[in-house]
């Protein structure tokens, strides 16, 4: 599998997300080759993934499938049984968002994955299937779901840091103001001076519950993988799809700056890595750096021959810029779990607990008000 370092299997998502030819994908391949980069690529037929898979870089990826897809749904079953049939030996996993009726039909959601997955009787090739955190669930149920997928030789979790990111800021800043809504608010509301604190109080608070998250699923001893990316619940839209080294700018100072700090950051993402690696070990760990919004040029360079047909280079340089964001963050996550085993090794040889410049959040530090972690079962789930 490739990786950008031993300790980490680093894959990025790897699609044509800019109008124009195929020239666009050739270009893909070559900044993932250049950054030791593994793909995820999205896929709603056989027939894409097929295409896509033939741009693809080296190493085994893994396949986000349509978001439509319900597997409460026989038809959809059907659908991913086939994916997991055709692509044997060709991709290690397929990442299937959960749904929001899933909660109230959980005996049946455990009864048709444990026959989607079975007993690892197929084989070592046929690719895991992910359930993806996504429709903004209690965590408590989502970790008590994972446990009941034991038997399911194949099939186990995804963490979207993002997802759980913003309804856990959602939840908190709603216990302190009732009936207002965090993402309502805007960098532009007059509130929001007024407010920040609050915002940022909840903010800060999606970096222990993804803490809490994967030390409550990573006991049941499978694979997890993980969508990786940053964002903030004031961005409007798709709030959680950004870089790491993202700032939300604001009209007025705030800590001496204009801008706020994401959900995460470095030091988040630092954290999530060594949570996860100690946690699970590095065997078991499965990282996809999903970051849609990155706008901006950047000049080809030594790819400027694969666009010696095109008259017009914008959007070759809004992709190439892109992919210079995916590869950032890819050098920023591998540097980090590079300095977390150099620190422990140094710990070890001089025989004491290892240490970490970057640590966790203690454990069970997650703000309790407006519920969501995975330690309060029983709460109801909320919009998105």
């Amino acid at each position: 599998m490739s990786s950008t370092s031993p300790e980490l299997p680093l894959r990025a998502l790897f699609q044509r997300r800019i109008a124009g030819d195929d020239a666009l994908l050739e270009l893909a391949r070559l900044r993932f080759a250049q950054a030791g980069l593994a793909a995820e690529l999205y896929a709603d037929t056989p027939e894409q993934l097929d295409r896509g898979l033939s741009f693809a870089p080296a190493g085994m990826p893994t396949v986000h499938l349509g978001r439509a897809i319900n597997l409460l749904d026989p038809r959809d079953r059907e659908v991913v049984r086939g994916f997991a049939d055709r692509f044997a030996g060709r991709v290690w996993g397929l990442v299937v968002h959960d749904k929001r009726e899933m909660a109230t039909r959980t005996d049946e959601l455990v009864a048709r994955l444990c026959e989607l997955g079975g007993r690892d009787t197929d084989g070592a090739d046929r690719p895991w299937l992910f359930l993806e955190y996504a429709a903004g669930h209690d965590l408590g149920w989502f970790a008590e779901l994972a446990t009941r997928l034991t038997p399911a030789e194949r099939v186990s979790c995804c963490i979207d840091v993002g997802h759980v990111g913003i309804r856990r800021a959602r939840d908190v800043f709603a216990a302190e103001h009732p009936g207002l809504d965090i993402a309502a608010l805007t960098a532009e509301d007059p509130r929001l001076p007024d407010l920040v604190p609050d915002v940022q109080a909840a903010t800060a608070a999606a970096l222990p519950v993804v803490v809490e998250l994967i030390d409550a699923l990573a006991p049941i001893g499978k694979p997890l993988h993980f969508h990786l990316h940053d964002g903030h619940p004031l961005i409007p839209g798709l709030s959680d799809h950004f870089s790491f080294l993202t700032r939300v700018p604001i009209p007025f100072q705030y800590e001496g700056r204009a801008s706020l700090a994401p959900l995460y950051g470095p030091t988040g993402l630092a954290a999530i890595l060594q949570t996860a690696l100690e946690a699970c070990g590095p065997e078991r760990v499965s990282v996809m750096l999903e970051i849609h919004q990155a706008e901006g040029r950047l000049p080809l360079g030594d790819a400027a021959a694969l666009f010696g047909h095109w008259r017009d280079l914008t959007n070759a340089e809004r992709m190439n810029y892109w992919l210079s964001v995916l590869t950032q963050n890819a050098t920023l996550a591998t540097a980090m779990v590079h300095e977390t085993e150099v620190v422990r090794q140094a710990d070890d040889r001089r025989g004491r607990p290892s240490l970490s410049r970057t640590p966790p959040p203690e454990r069970g530090s997650a703000p309790r008000s407006g519920g969501g972690s995975p330690s309060r079962p029983g709460q109801q789930p909320t919009d998105r």
